[in-house]
């Protein structure tokens, strides 16, 4: 296990480099540059700019090679934003956030999908299999943007029941403790219940799939056949197997911790790393969308190694095809 672990991250360094490089290509072929808004007013102070602004009249080449070396060094630059902070603190303070809300949902995911799934396996074509199967679908099928929207029109416009945006009330910052984290959770209500309904579907789904495939195996059979009550035969030998292709889609998660949230933070205002990227984006600030771009490609990364590994803990068979026995 140790030698493929080690030939699955020296693989993964020119894997890595050569999606910086598609990255970094790609993002300068998108209009406009840092400049574009100061050029709109003065075309000679954007001129100027342009030419004293982290070096951007020079080849992408030079750029590229001047920002793999500082990353080398462990430099991923200063933000081309007006507040021109390093692009290190910025990930710092936008982190915790996105870090909170993604593995808060996962959490709920887990927690939920999982005996749900079971206990949808266990009332295959049921009436409430059936029933539970249409919610489940019609959850899956609905785009986060319109929940979220509509979710902001009914039980914050409509109702009043959750802010609409933010992650603390005006003045919260002199509150207590408690009730400022009381607060932020409050804030947090609609954004995690909109991101757990998709999900939420589709791993219950992908578990009652996984499920049903191992009732009908020999070894579940015969462990009936020899008397081995229902919870044992569910929980030693179904679950366990239905879990293997579920630590693949969970490990796959991980770049969701960038992607997935900016639609959410945007939407909702929230101060992370979705929104981050988003406005980085729309002002053209490459050492930070590099570095947020960097960061994804190294959770896919490290999202399939984990898979992987998962897998080969679980599963005996896939430690034998590794030649990790």
């Amino acid at each position: 296990m140790l030698a493929y672990l080690l030939r699955r991250l020296v693989f993964m360094l020119p894997l890595l480099l050569g999606i910086t490089i598609l990255c970094f290509g790609v993002m300068h072929l998108a209009p406009g540059d840092p400049t574009q808004l100061m050029g709109d007013f003065d075309p000679k102070a954007r001129s100027s700019a342009l030419m004293n602004t982290a070096g951007l009249s020079d080849p992408l080449p030079v750029q590229y090679l001047r920002w793999l070396g500082h990353l080398a060094q462990g430099n991923l630059g200063v933000s081309l934003m007006p507040d021109g902070l390093p692009v290190v603190q910025k990930l710092a303070e936008a982190l915790p956030l996105t870090l909170w809300l993604n593995g808060v949902g996962l959490l709920l995911i887990l927690s939920l999908s999982l005996p749900l799934g079971l206990w949808l396996a266990a009332r295959a074509g049921g009436m409430a299999d059936t029933t539970t199967t249409v919610l489940l679908y019609a959850g899956l099928a609905a785009p986060s943007v319109w929940l979220a929207l509509l979710g902001l029109q009914w039980f914050g416009v409509g109702l009043g029941w959750v802010p609409l945006s933010s992650l603390n009330t005006f003045g919260a910052e002199h509150w207590p403790w408690w009730q400022r984290a009381a607060d932020t959770l409050w804030h947090l209500t609609l954004p995690l219940a909109v991101g757990l309904i998709g999900s939420l579907a589709g791993l219950t789904r992908y578990v009652r799939g996984s499920a049903l495939a191992v009732l009908g195996q020999p070894f579940v059979l015969t462990a009936r056949a020899k008397g081995a009550s229902g919870q044992r035969v569910w929980v030693r030998h179904i679950l366990r197997n239905a879990l293997l292709p579920t630590l693949t889609i969970v490990g796959l998660a991980l770049p969701g911790l960038i992607g997935g949230s900016v639609i959410m933070e945007s939407l909702f205002g929230l101060p992370g790393m979705g929104k981050l990227f988003y406005d980085s984006v729309m002002m053209r600030d490459y050492p930070t969308v590099m570095a947020l771009l960097l960061i994804g490609a190294v959770l896919t990364l490290l999202g399939n190694l984990l898979a992987d590994l998962s897998l080969a803990a679980a599963d005996p068979r896939v430690r034998v095809g590794l030649g990790a026995t």
